[in-house]
């Protein structure tokens, strides 16, 4: 049975922490203190001087709550509803990928276009790509386009909230997208199904259909390079996971991007790769 509610948020943190750590949550506490600041609409760093301030019973309840779902390996994203994304806060449910520190790239690529540049966010979910590359360059005309209509109906609602002035438009890859466009920058699913069942407890909580791509990962991303290749596109730049840039890269130059490059993510690891 599990034990009353804590009374401060010193015991509050402890115990939450301590319950996530055998859960296996690998930041047991910073995603105690991301939970319970969510709790009291306060900003994380604001738990730290207060640390034996009382909570309501109400706020120690959903505490309580929140705890439990991150125990059974829920995404802290998913909990509370929004994940940072460069210098925007991005609404988020379980119909739409977690936006990813290495996908913050695709941003940095499209920052390099031209003024004016047309550019295609393929497979956008919650909009995130979109929505940061128009907020850090205004001056581009960004369109988000998905398979998911529930997905675009979440890339909406972020562009409405954050008013941004980005087009949201249902399309499978470039087809139907309105193009032409100067630029793609494209997050496409490139998890082999024969890895599904080894990736962390967290990942299955996402939609299988937005990680998962036949041909070990690799189906998605050669079917959008060729459909690039043959419609003017001047700079195309696909996320890919580990050990799949050689490949890609491979794809880009036989469709005709004399000029092929990859970008690291934090780990070193080849994660974008960007044909000119």
């Amino acid at each position: 049975m599990r034990t009353a509610a804590p009374v401060t948020t010193r015991d509050a943190l402890r115990q939450a922490t301590a319950r996530l750590d055998a859960a296996g949550c690998d930041t047991p506490r910073l995603d105690a203190e991301v939970l319970l600041s969510h709790v009291l609409h306060t900003d994380r760093l604001r738990l730290v001087p207060a640390p034996t301030s009382r909570l309501a019973p109400s706020d120690a309840k959903r505490f309580d709550d929140l705890v439990a779902r991150r125990e059974a390996r829920e995404p802290v994203a998913y909990i509370i509803g929004c994940k940072p994304f460069r210098r925007l806060s991005v609404e988020v449910d379980r119909t739409v990928l977690i936006p990813r520190p290495e996908t913050e790239l695709l941003v940095e690529v499209g920052l390099e276009l031209p003024a004016g540049a047309r550019v295609l966010d393929v497979g956008t979910g919650s909009g995130a790509v979109a929505l940061a590359l128009k907020h850090e360059r205004p001056d581009l005309q960004v369109v988000g386009a998905d398979a998911s209509e529930p997905a675009l109906a979440v890339a909406r609602q972020n562009a409405a909230h954050l008013a941004l002035d980005v087009e949201f438009t249902c399309a499978d890859l470039l087809a139907g997208a309105g193009g032409p466009f100067d630029a793609v920058l494209a997050n496409l699913p490139y998890v082999a199904p024969d890895e599904w069942d080894e990736l962390a407890p967290e990942v299955h909580h996402e939609p299988r259909e937005a990680l998962v791509a036949a041909d070990a990962g690799l189906a998605a991303n050669r079917r959008l390079v060729r459909d690039a290749g043959g419609a003017g596109v001047r700079l195309l730049a696909v996320e890919v996971g580990a050990g799949q840039a050689e490949a890609i890269a491979a794809a880009m130059r036989q469709a005709g991007f004399a000029r092929v490059d990859t970008r690291p993510d934090l780990a070193g690891i080849p994660r974008v790769v960007v044909g000119r």
